[in-house]
């Protein structure tokens, strides 16, 4: 049982709307999805990136793992790694390994005739979720009817917007979009905010005193994630959880943030960091320093893994990213009531629906 080298194919999808956070602005959104097989059973994985990523699957990853056994997941995740040390593994190769690690893992589980979550053994049977968008070029009323969607349609009880619009010179229509938010959902919803990093430090304090008053209980990336030591101060100054860690390329990344103190929830991003192999390691280092940790984006992708390890808070419903897997995937998950319970079919089970799709192909 060796396994054959990986198909790749990338798609780009339009959004729905114009969308935009506090330093940067997109149209649309290309994923990358790799298929490794051994003849018999074929695992599907995927990150979001550009394009370049699948012509590094293909050039560089591919002839690597061909021929190899897929069991020994490890193994290959490590002769990835090192593969790229002149290319350089933040980025584009990371993107790659990711997105092919992922494939390897639901590979296995479907090999193994098991869910994939049974295969990494359960720790949950539910994964909680909160719903993600709120994007800073939407009006109120577009922002009102996502949130409402979310929270009073789906029962999702946890919800986060998009603030730090134009690097952090609208700081004024920041906090009325929050207000609006918090109108929207009632008192009771959990209220998250996430500036990408668009604040300088002191800016950020005083942002996030105003953001107590709403009873915003998470603010992302207040400062840029590589200001680790910005992070702990404005972590220190306020109330509200200071999170972030979704530019994590590799396990270094992680020790790093952790040991500045710079989080309080560290989040952790399968289809950018070197896939699950390393999302569970980042994961195990996490709870070994008393953090619990929030999945970034590409729900399906993290969704076993999620249900797996011990000190996981949440993973995020990015609405970009549900929209294309649904679109992309047959056994897409239900988030009704705030939660998914990823155990349905085998491997990830999910199953990619390529003739649908084909006309959002450009590679």
């Amino acid at each position: 049982m060796k396994l054959l080298r990986p198909l790749v194919s990338v798609y780009t999808v339009p959004t729905d709307a114009p969308e935009a956070d506090g330093t940067l602005a997109w149209d649309t959104t290309t994923m990358v999805i790799a298929e490794v097989s051994t003849g018999e059973e074929t695992g599907t994985g995927w990150t979001y990136g550009p394009a370049a990523v699948g012509d590094f699957l293909t050039e560089h990853l591919g002839p690597l793992v061909e021929g190899r056994d897929p069991l020994d997941i490890p193994a290959l995740h490590d002769a990835m790694c090192r593969s790229v040390r002149n290319a350089g593994r933040p980025g584009i190769a990371a993107g790659a390994i990711s997105a092919l690690d992922i494939a390897l893992w639901d590979l296995k589980a479907r090999l193994l005739e098991l869910p994939l979550a049974r295969l990494l053994g359960v720790a949950r049977e539910r994964v909680p979720v909160y719903g993600s968008g709120g994007f800073t070029t939407y009006h109120d009323t577009h922002l009102a009817a996502q949130l409402n969607g979310w929270v009073h349609g789906q029962g999702i009880p946890r919800v986060k917007l998009k603030i730090g619009e134009s690097w952090g010179r609208a700081v004024a229509r920041d906090l009325s979009r929050v207000r609006t938010a918090r109108e929207v959902i009632g008192p009771d919803a959990e209220l998250y905010v996430d500036a990408n990093g668009a604040y300088t430090r002191k800016q950020a304090v005083r942002v996030g005193g105003a953001l107590v008053e709403e009873g915003v209980g998470w603010f992302e990336e207040p400062v840029s994630s590589d200001d680790l030591t910005g992070l702990r101060l404005v972590r220190d100054a306020l109330v509200c959880d200071v999170t972030a860690g979704e530019y994590g390329y590799d396990l270094p990344y992680f020790a790093r943030m952790i040991a500045a103190g710079a989080v309080d929830c560290l989040q952790i991003d399968a289809t950018r960091c070197g896939g699950l192999t390393e999302f569970l390691r980042a994961a195990a280092l996490a709870q070994a320093h008393g953090l619990e940790v929030s999945t970034h984006c590409a729900p399906h992708a993290h969704a076993a893994a999620a249900a797996s390890i011990p000190n996981i808070r949440h993973m995020e419903w990015f609405h970009d990213h549900v929209r294309i897997e649904d679109m992309f995937f047959d056994g897409a998950l239900d988030p009704t009531g705030g939660t998914v319970r990823p155990q349905a079919g085998v491997g990830h089970g999910l199953t990619l629906r390529t003739e649908d799709v084909e006309e959002y192909r450009v590679a």
